[in-house]
């Protein structure tokens, strides 16, 4: 879709937000053209980003912000809700958000990732995978590097694995991918976003706008996306599955080996290939004990970033070396350290339930010391406490959750005493932890929470924990 990029020449832009997003949004809509102002509420803002050109207002904003207001780009933390929005939308000025304007200034194909969990690994993986055709990759988005300004530095030659959050993208109009994913959907965000519906709904504006030369991927496993399927009508509709033999789209195998003499190979246990199957043809990428990343989720995410890898043309000898070479991202049930025969792994980037059951299953046995606990999203804990009560052998509760996540362990049948309250302190967690472990422990911290109480985002509670883990 081609869109006339002279509508910012000489309009007067409010961009809401000076985080990563709106400090992008603002250089890019300055460079189109736009009479430009950043604001932010909070006024003890220190800004060292350049913005050259840009009036910056921080503090409350009233409602004389708006006056000459021709549109708003919105930084995807600042919910619609709040009142200057409002009263933008009851005077009719239009409403965007940054990802919007990075699809209005963009020449490359755009392959989009989305779903509660797994977003940045399959992002990332993307990237790398993609790097194999395309002359150019941006990797941008909800994973910490704005869409806006690498979509403009980027030309038709390139490409774009972008990390879409529910919150990018409640503004969004025409944005249209050529390739979408969603991983899966599970509860989070419900306070911002009121319900599961209103949340899926979110998610499921990622294809809107796709056409029938776009497609989007989804899991067949996860029950909300599979059936999402079903309410595609414009784009082709592509299934990726770990459990399920699928006739077309990405899926495991299960093969016995080759060198297997004939009597012997129902006795030998068969190896599961990541494959894809597309028109009639199967490519097997590789085994799933070949991967880089390890676990069941992140054969989930593999399966997603080569399906995707695929359609954009990647051929699948090349799919296999970066799904081999892969060792996965920071914050992400990442090794640390060990220390006495006790391994610790950092797993801030676990700020929903679901993605601290994952992380928990991950480990092939249990033996887990697990430290849990931040800012509060008041979802339900009765399935993690289920994975915790086989899993876990003590937990260690931080942050403002703590006094919750224990009420509700103990309630799941958790016992009482095997668990640890530290409140506001990573050093206390990690030094209790390190007290009560044994050789063969693993000590990891999963939150299922978001670290607002304690830190100014999960990046740096993660290194956070890191750095008081290495210094032991």
């Amino acid at each position: 879709m081609s869109i006339d990029l002279s509508r910012w020449k000489g309009k007067n832009i409010l961009v809401i937000g000076a985080g990563i997003s709106g400090f992008a949004a603002s250089r890019v809509a300055k460079s189109l053209g736009a009479n430009v102002i950043l604001s932010d509420a909070k006024s003890n803002l220190e800004i060292t980003e350049p913005l050259d050109g840009i009036e910056v207002k921080l503090g409350e904003q009233t409602s004389d912000l708006l006056d000459g207001i021709d549109r708003i780009i919105v930084s995807p933390a600042v919910p619609l809700k709040i009142p200057i929005l409002q009263t933008a939308i009851e005077r009719g000025i239009e409403i965007i958000s940054e990802i919007e304007l990075g699809f209005e200034v963009c020449r490359s194909p755009i392959f989009a990732v989305t779903g509660t969990n797994g977003k940045t690994t399959t992002t990332t993986l993307l990237g790398l995978l993609l790097q194999k055709k395309f002359s150019e990759v941006g990797v941008c988005g909800n994973i910490g590097i704005a869409f806006s300004e690498t979509a403009q530095k980027l030309d038709e030659k390139s490409a774009i694995a972008l990390e879409i959050s529910s919150y990018q993208m409640e503004s969004t109009k025409n944005f249209q991918p050529h390739v979408s994913s969603i991983l899966n959907v599970t509860p989070d965000h419900l306070k911002r976003h009121g319900s599961m519906e209103v949340y899926q709904a979110m998610k499921e504006k990622i294809f809107a706008n796709e056409t029938l030369n776009d497609y989007v991927v989804l899991n067949y496993d996860d029950p909300r996306t599979r059936e999402i399927g079903n309410r595609v009508k414009n784009c082709n509709v592509v299934f990726f599955s770990r459990k399920a033999q699928l006739n077309k789209g990405a899926f495991i195998e299960f093969v016995p080996p080759k060198d297997a003499e004939l009597p012997f190979k129902k006795m030998m246990p068969k190896a599961r290939w990541l494959t894809i199957r597309w028109n009639g043809k199967s490519y097997k990428l590789c085994n799933v004990a070949e991967l880089g990343i390890k676990g069941s989720h992140n054969v989930e995410n593999a399966l997603a970033a080569a399906m995707m890898a695929y359609l954009a043309g990647v051929e699948p000898e090349k799919i296999r070396e970066v799904l081999i070479e892969f060792q996965g991202v920071e914050h992400r049930i990442e090794f640390v350290r060990e220390i006495d025969g006790v391994k610790y792994f950092n797993d801030s980037k676990a700020t929903n339930t679901d993605s601290t059951i994952k992380a928990i299953d991950a480990f092939d046995e249990g033996h887990l010391i697990l430290i849990a606990g931040g800012d509060d999203k008041g979802t339900d804990l009765a399935e993690m406490f289920e994975h915790v009560k086989k899993r876990v052998d003590e937990l260690i509760l931080i942050g403002a959750a703590a006094e919750r996540f224990h009420r509700d362990a103990v309630s799941n049948g958790y016992p009482a005493e095997k668990i640890h309250d530290v409140g506001f302190d990573m050093k206390a967690a990690i030094d209790l932890a390190r007290k009560i472990s044994k050789s063969g422990q693993i000590v990891l911290l999963s939150p299922a929470c978001a670290s607002f109480d304690m830190y100014q985002n999960f990046e740096e509670r993660g290194k956070d924990f890191k750095n008081i883990v290495n210094n032991l």
